[in-house]
């Protein structure tokens, strides 16, 4: 879900303004899948998707099409937004399926965030790629051709209904039966970056061989938010072979302060 173009770029700026203007009105327990649900057609329609991204289609005709498809199947905010997000210019087609996936995730982390439960929602995430990550069956059932569709969503269910948020449930059934060419570890990251955003939050990865007091992860995050001007989210991730210290990751940034990474480098040295 990588959007490059400068155009699509801008387009997709102004789409994230629209959806906020919606969210007030939107029944956010249906925006989410509404917006997926349009997602799983456009990819799946390539002639509709070439037609609405067409820059040289007049923004209104195009508006009018994904009326014309759409009315009644989808809320009237999902129907409203994605109108607006066609009449927009886009570099490729596979941009406008992105910003729409884009928008969808984003209209799940206000769903969480109307309920209080945003920061839940980020730490499912995290959880769930980690549990992921050390479970390979597992990772194999959801992300291999073996298991049809049913089968993933029933074994989705089975290990998450009621015990995450329903927005938490939703992303992570959506990147286990449509990963748009990701790893489910990939889409989760992706995903959750995407949350981290609805407050404009950074996400450090903390790798830690103890556990951090409450008292160390507020201090912690206080400095790492003087230090790059945004607020930080902590995912914190025990790891015994970090040996002392923390090994902290926002973005390619790594700030290595564990033994291990000290003697790593000691080691690069001895070998050059």
């Amino acid at each position: 879900m990588t959007i490059t173009g400068a155009v699509s770029r801008a387009s997709l700026a102004e789409a994230r303004e629209r959806l906020e203007a919606v969210l007030p009105q939107a029944d956010l327990d249906t925006l989410g899948g509404d917006l997926f649900a349009v997602l799983h057609l456009i990819d799946r329609e390539h002639g509709l998707r070439r037609a609405v991204s067409d820059p040289s289609r007049d923004g209104a005709d195009k508006a009018r099409l994904v009326q014309v498809l759409l009315e009644g199947k989808v809320s009237p905010a999902a129907l409203e937004l994605v109108a607006d997000v066609v009449r927009l210019r886009w570099s490729k087609p596979s941009e406008l399926a992105d910003a729409v996936e884009v928008l969808a995730v984003t209209a799940e982390s206000a769903r969480a965030e109307g309920q209080g439960r945003l920061d839940d929602l980020e730490d499912e995430l995290f959880r769930f790629s980690r549990v992921v990550e050390g479970e390979p069956q597992l990772r194999g059932a959801l992300s291999g051709p073996g298991l049809p569709d049913e089968r993933k969503l029933g074994l989705v269910t089975e290990l998450l209904e009621g015990k995450v948020t329903p927005s938490a449930l939703t992303l992570i059934t959506e990147l286990a039966l449509r990963p748009r060419g990701r790893s489910l570890e990939g889409g989760l990251a992706e995903y959750g970056r995407l949350v981290a955003q609805r407050r404009q939050r950074l996400v450090a990865l903390v790798r830690t061989p103890v556990e951090l007091s409450e008292q160390q992860r507020t201090r912690l995050a206080a400095v790492l938010a003087a230090a790059y001007g945004h607020e930080v989210h902590l995912n914190i991730e025990l790891d015994p072979s970090t040996i002392g210290g923390l090994s902290i990751q926002i973005g390619d940034e790594i700030i290595d302060g564990t033994i291990a990474g000290r003697l790593d480098d000691v080691r690069r040295r001895l070998a050059s």
